[in-house]
């Protein structure tokens, strides 16, 4: 691979870091705003959906990092 592949390359991974840190921080905001809700709705329909947007904006940030970025990493350093 060329040195301009491998910046074109370098460059995505650093925009797949700012889309994770982008679907971190909504993350983050839906935790918060679920650990504020009375114990009560937390395990109610809404705090139920709340929950499963929460464990697959985290599934969606493991696959970037395990997946996607040290997919391209890997092609990088080869």
């Amino acid at each position: 691979m060329n040195k301009a592949r491998r910046k074109q390359l370098e460059d995505l991974i650093d925009q797949l870091g700012t889309i994770k840190d982008g679907i971190e921080a909504v993350m983050d905001e839906e935790q918060e705003a679920f650990d504020n809700m009375p114990e009560g709705l937390q395990y109610s329909e809404r705090g139920d959906a709340m929950q499963e947007n929460i464990d697959n904006l985290q599934s969606a940030i493991d696959s970037l990092e395990s997946d996607v970025i040290d997919c391209v990493q890997q092609v990088i350093d080869a």
